[in-house]
């Protein structure tokens, strides 16, 4: 993976989407904040860019340790950075799920494969579907 230094003379327009994706991470790093909050911030990347930038965003929260809320659509994003996963039903949005994911980290993304990982996601699932089904 590139170092974004290297691309420290582009213009935003000329980065690739996950090269915006962090400096948008690193714009909000700056200030130092207690809570990260990020809305749906990989949504627009390509599957093996996502993927980096979820390994990238774990590396970051290890060496910064700043609560992190992420909203995603991805479930198995979800699942994989994430402590806890909120599960929220249709609207009026309110929490219908609660899990706690107690993988080790750092986490690589061949967990993904995992057994445990995938009993996980279908827990989540479950619990989306079963709040669509009312």
């Amino acid at each position: 993976m590139a170092k974004i230094d290297e691309f420290s003379g582009l213009l935003p327009r000329q980065l690739s989407g996950g090269m915006r994706q962090r400096v948008a991470i690193c714009r909000a790093l700056v200030h130092d904040p207690s809570i990260l909050l990020m809305d749906e911030p990989f949504s627009a990347l390509d599957a093996i860019t996502r993927d980096e930038m979820a390994v990238e965003l774990q590396r970051i929260w290890q060496a910064n340790r700043k609560t992190v809320i992420f909203v995603t659509h991805s479930i198995r994003e979800a699942a994989f950075l994430s402590d806890r996963v909120l599960v929220m039903g249709r609207r009026p949005a309110t929490i219908i799920d609660e899990l706690a994911i107690e993988l080790p980290r750092p986490r690589a993304i061949a967990v993904t494969e995992d057994e445990t990982f995938n009993r996980l996601v279908r827990h989540l699932r479950k619990a989306i579907e079963a709040s669509h089904a009312e």
